[in-house]
């Protein structure tokens, strides 16, 4: 029995270690403007990932500017459609210890596969004052 769960774990991570060299490669881009109360919500960490089964894998991460904006992009070379989604750091109307993080998950068909030029997202203008479904808050990003 301990033979076949071993065998069967090794299958795993050989299928899932040749998606990034056998699969096809896809590219996203994500961008919108945060508000916290009407006002451009400057200098709040964005990071996008691809939300995997057993790990997120991120593919990349900035700071809103000055005017509340982001634009973020990423890539990825896998057999299966990758997932993306953003989680957003933010304090805007919050003074806990931790800041509060908003998930959004990006839709499938925003995704471009191979040569194609990468899609775009835009999520709008999201007033970070609000509360969103999910929004829990994170130590540790």
């Amino acid at each position: 029995m301990l033979k076949i769960a071993f065998l069967l774990l090794s299958l795993l991570a050989v299928a899932y270690g040749l998606g990034g060299v056998v699969g096809r490669g896809q590219k996203v881009t994500v961008l919108g403007k945060l508000t916290c109360n009407g006002k451009p919500a400057s200098d709040v960490k964005v990071k996008l990932y691809e939300d995997g089964t057993i790990y997120d894998t991120k593919m990349d991460t900035m700071n809103t500017l000055a005017d509340g904006t982001f634009n973020i992009h990423g890539s990825q070379k896998k057999i299966r459609k990758i997932d993306p989604k953003i989680n957003i750091y933010h304090r805007c109307n919050h003074v806990g210890l931790c800041p509060k993080k908003v998930v959004i998950h990006v839709p499938k068909n925003a995704v471009a596969k191979g040569d194609k030029e990468a899609q775009v997202y835009d999520i709008g203008v999201l007033n970070l004052a609000n509360k969103y479904p999910g929004e829990t808050t994170d130590c540790i990003h």
